[in-house]
């Protein structure tokens, strides 16, 4: 939940590290004549080596840091999760799990304990993360748990041999580089940043051929077009990243798990002005050029788009719904009551609360869905089996 208490400072050793980073920005701004796409300014926010935000090693998730993530919430995640993980990978005849930018590892401890407890434990784990930080967060995470730590092996990419199984991205495309747009009946405008003394200004200027494109193209697709002077992002990087990620994957599913809407939802008229932001210690922040390195920056997902770049990856849709509906499809009410036998009051509490920020619609709901790519598996998933609002992308 976010609070609406101002905002801390940032310590002194924050401060010099934005500094260093804001140096960086600008630096790439001056490489690019003034002026720099945003989708390369979040990029470089964010993943730039020893600076970016996921980069850098310091605390980002949880409670002391910036954000929540659902497996970080309620063990009760994971463990419905691992219901559909053990479904996909009994139709692929085996195989192995891969997580991409697994965060704090709280997922992967998490499913690891749940399958196994199922007996459907993975051949292996993989993780792909690109952030050595993370990387040593997770597998101190995970070699809490005895026994489970040599099945897990980390990738800087996706896998390059052929496989099967499962992939899975919790809040991953939330956090892909997006660019900005105005589009009015004049054409189309690149929202871009440019250096402003010791901070950042947006600048627009005539979007260049491909964004122009792609906003014709959303437009054309809407049940109505965008009002005039309309401001939102799309992600130009994220069909590749599809391509990528189920490249060797001969049988099997990705699951996509995020916040996001279906495209006539994501650019109605009421949404002018985009979902950009930025979140600090739990804060959401509208200035995303505040506190650079810092804070996190992310949009919400244009599912529509996903399924787009999926068909032309050559993967089947196997489901789209909200994060509620899938728990619920996945028994969480079993889940809950076997996790409760047994705990004490406090821990009971626990639990229920969390079940509940998971489940309630203005808690995570219905703003987080969940997609399924397939191959070669069929369309018909558990986790779907409850409400599939598919035919709403």
């Amino acid at each position: 939940m976010l609070s609406a208490d101002p905002l801390p400072p940032l310590s002194p050793a924050g401060a010099a590290h934005s500094e260093l980073v804001a140096g960086h920005l600008r630096s790439l701004i001056a490489a690019g004549g003034g002026w720099l796409p945003f989708s390369q300014f979040m990029d470089a926010a964010l993943y730039s080596p020893g600076l970016g935000y996921y980069m850098a090693g310091q605390a980002r998730f949880g409670a002391g840091g910036d954000f929540v993530t659902a497996p970080e919430i309620s063990p009760l995640y994971a463990r419905c999760l691992a219901t559909q993980v053990a479904e996909i990978m009994k139709r692929a005849g085996g195989g192995d799990l891969v997580e991409y930018g697994a965060g704090s590892g709280a997922l992967a401890a998490e499913l690891l304990q749940a399958l196994a407890a199922a007996g459907a434990l993975p051949g292996r784990y993989r993780i792909v993360e690109i952030s050595a930080p993370l990387r040593a967060l997770q597998r101190e995470r995970i070699a809490r748990i005895p026994g489970l730590l040599a099945r897990v092996e980390w990738l800087d990419g996706p896998p390059a041999t052929s496989w099967q199984g499962v992939a899975i991205a919790n809040e991953v495309l939330d956090a892909m580089p997006v660019d900005r747009f105005c589009a009015s009946r004049g054409g189309c405008e690149a929202i871009g940043v440019v250096a402003a003394g010791n901070g950042f200004a947006w600048r627009s200027r005539p979007a260049g051929a491909a964004l122009a494109d792609s906003v014709v193209r959303i437009n054309a697709s809407l049940p109505d077009p965008l009002p005039d002077r309309y401001v939102s992002e799309l992600r130009p990087m994220m069909p590749a990243w599809i391509r990528a990620a189920t490249a060797t994957l001969e049988q099997g599913a990705l699951l996509l798990c995020d916040y996001g809407l279906p495209r006539s939802h994501y650019y109605h008229a009421s949404r002018d002005g985009g979902s950009l932001c930025a979140f600090y210690r739990h804060r959401r922040v509208e200035d995303v050029f505040a506190r650079v390195g810092m804070q996190d920056l992310t949009a919400w997902v244009d599912f529509t788009a996903v399924a787009e770049a999926a068909d032309a990856a050559g993967l089947e849709l196997a489901g789209f719904t909200t994060q509620a509906h899938f728990l619920v499809a996945l028994g969480i009410d079993r889940e809950l009551a076997a996790a409760l036998d047994g705990v004490g009051t406090r821990e009971g509490l626990e639990l229920r609360q969390g079940a509940m920020t998971l489940l309630l619609p203005g808690e995570m709901g219905e703003r987080f869905k969940v997609m399924a790519l397939a191959r070669g598996i069929g369309i018909t998933l558990a986790g779907f089996s409850f409400r599939d609002l598919s035919t709403s992308l």
